[in-house]
């Protein structure tokens, strides 16, 4: 779809100082290469927005159209009700946090802080009070006298953050501010980031490829490729209802099957693959061709998939209606916490993931047989 456009309403930890953000048929071409290829959004004071795509998805052009270091070819940006597009960014209502933070080097973290107040002529006691409060929002006010150099990368990420914050924007956006952490830290970072927003309602705009990260922080996410808005939704509906195999196959692992549509009925359709008879009740967004042989791919989560002996009896799903299953060999077991990853290879040479909790005791003898069963309902069917 080229034209995305969801309103939805204002968070209720909205402050005065919270700006929306409205872009209308916003397009940047590079060359004869459009960058950011006709989207239309609108994010809502107070709202924790993620864009969300892989590398060269035209997230972090449309961040900086917003912020002002790029100027849009075609299309309106609108803040707070007022149209910025031709606007310099120091005279947008709007501060950027960069995935490369920027501090000064040679200043004191207070001074870091400060540098922009002082730019713009704060008074010096309003200056020290802001920088103050900054800081202690931030939980770095004992670093205040310390440079740079002697602080963790999750230490600078916050000094980024008090300077962004300390002017008081009316959007705070965000580029991969934390692709740099590692694992643990960018955890716990994660956590403190949206706690902040929560208690500020600053309107962030966060620019991301990790989808983790995304799902976990977001009031709304907007999965982009080539330059367009794929989808865009709360995080459960977008991994639970995504409308297009690219999505469900970026937000979270899929296992996915071409095949074509070979029957229908009142309840759903049947897709047939190379080794594969798939039934689902759940068809995508949209629908799916009313014609049998339609080409299309079918997608079942790997959590949906339930995996027991076939010497066992096990149960399969819980499901009302009808349950698909196929039998194969046990190729792989991996540990994952809580839970176990299992791979079966099937007869058609089909490789099959499945996600079960370590309590469901599933098999885990390499080589032994296997069945795999899953509900049509979590059969997702999308056009090819």
């Amino acid at each position: 779809m080229s034209i995305m456009d969801v309103t939805t309403e204002a968070p209720a930890h909205v402050t005065s100082a919270s700006g929306s953000v409205e872009l209308r048929s916003l397009t940047k071409r590079y060359g004869d290469a459009a960058a950011v290829d006709d989207i239309s959004l609108t994010v809502q004071a107070g709202e924790f927005l993620s864009l969300l795509g892989p590398s060269g998805c035209g997230k972090t052009t449309t961040l900086r159209l917003i912020g002002g270091f790029e100027f849009p070819d075609d299309g309106s940006i609108q803040i707070s009700g007022k149209n910025v597009e031709n606007l310099p960014p120091h005279k947008r209502p709007v501060n950027t946090v960069f995935q490369a933070y920027a501090l000064f080097p040679h200043m004191k973290v207070a001074d870091n802080v400060a540098y922009g107040l002082r730019l713009s002529g704060v008074p010096k006691a309003e200056v020290a009070d802001r920088v103050s409060r900054a800081l202690d929002m931030v939980r770095m006010t004992a670093f205040a006298s310390r440079k740079p150099a002697q602080l963790s990368g999750g230490q600078q990420q916050r000094i980024a953050l008090a300077r962004a914050l300390v002017n008081r924007p009316a959007v705070l956006l965000l580029d991969e501010p934390m692709s740099a952490l590692d694992r643990k830290l960018r955890e716990e970072m994660q956590v403190e980031l949206k706690l902040l927003q929560r208690e500020l309602g600053t309107t962030f705009i966060f620019v991301t490829h990790d989808q983790e990260e995304a799902l976990s922080m977001s009031d709304r996410v907007a999965v982009m490729k080539d330059g367009r808005i794929e989808q865009i939704g709360t995080a459960s509906s977008v991994y639970d209802s995504p409308e297009s195999s690219f999505v469900a196959g970026f937000i979270g692992r899929q296992n996915s099957f071409a095949g074509a549509i070979s029957s229908f009925d009142s309840a759903g359709v049947r897709v047939q693959t190379a080794g594969l008879s798939l039934y689902s009740s759940r068809p995508t967004k949209g629908g799916v061709p009313a014609s049998s042989g339609a080409e299309v791919t079918a997608a079942i989560r790997p959590e949906s998939v339930v995996v027991s002996s076939s010497q066992s009896g096990a149960p399969g799903p819980a499901s009302d209606g009808p349950v698909n299953s196929v039998t194969g060999t046990l190729l792989g077991v991996s540990e994952l916490g809580h839970s176990l990853q299992l791979v079966v290879h099937t007869p058609s040479d089909d490789q099959i993931l499945a996600r079960l909790p370590r309590a469901a005791n599933p098999p885990t003898e390499l080589g032994s047989p296997v069945t795999c069963s899953w509900s049509a309902d979590a059969v997702r069917i999308f056009t090819s």
